[in-house]
């Protein structure tokens, strides 16, 4: 675990800080109000640190934010490459609906999720940080509908299906999850809606 030392004005021996703790905070704080919600008080705040400090530790806001969203995928967002290993595309479904609920209504996280807040809340000032988004958003997405092309060829379905229709529905239906948990639905509220649609989906 990576420390560094703080410069502070005061007298005495710089303090020291976790780069990893004080990047888990920012990523509550960019999770909770978004890319452009989040100011630098409120960053430096949550991550105890100085302004100074945060930019010799992570560069400007923008960079921070690029770190915070790594962290984000790496460790939030894990159940999405496992979902792709599923036997089944109903499975590969499932495992994302249900990992999509589990995060994004998380009892110690906030809700909703990073990549859609940040997406739909960026203004002209921040189209760099909300077109990284999108892009890293293109790839997630491409790999499903690849699985969901073997899936076809597997004869998942019970009917004809095409794969970039199965996977913008999917993509929605986590989209629509994210949305709404963001907006206050409750964890129950979101199971009706997981269970519903996996009660409908075309499978065999």
């Amino acid at each position: 675990m990576e420390t560094v030392l703080e410069s502070v004005p005061s007298r005495g021996r710089p303090r020291e800080f976790c780069i990893d703790q004080a990047l888990v905070a920012a990523l509550r704080v960019f999770w909770s109000k978004g890319y452009e919600g989040a100011s630098m008080t409120d960053l430096t705040e949550a991550m105890g640190i100085t302004r100074p400090s945060l930019y010799a530790a992570f560069g400007n806001k923008e960079e921070l934010f690029r770190k915070a969203l790594d962290l984000y995928e790496r460790e939030k967002l894990c159940y999405m490459g496992e979902a792709l290993k599923a036997p089944s595309a109903r499975g590969v479904a499932q495992h994302l609906l249900e990992g999509a609920l589990a995060n994004q209504t998380g009892a110690s996280e906030p809700h909703g999720c990073l990549g859609v807040i940040t997406s739909i809340a960026c203004g002209a000032e921040a189209e760099s940080i909300r077109l990284e988004v999108l892009e890293r958003g293109k790839v997630a997405y491409a790999a499903l509908v690849e699985r969901m092309e073997q899936a076809i060829a597997d004869g998942d379905f019970h009917g004809p299906v095409d794969a970039d229709g199965i996977t913008k529905y999917l993509i929605a239906l986590l989209q629509g999850m994210a949305v709404q948990a963001g907006a206050g639905a409750t964890r129950e509220e979101l199971q009706r809606l997981v269970d519903t649609s996996l009660a409908v989906w075309p499978s065999r």
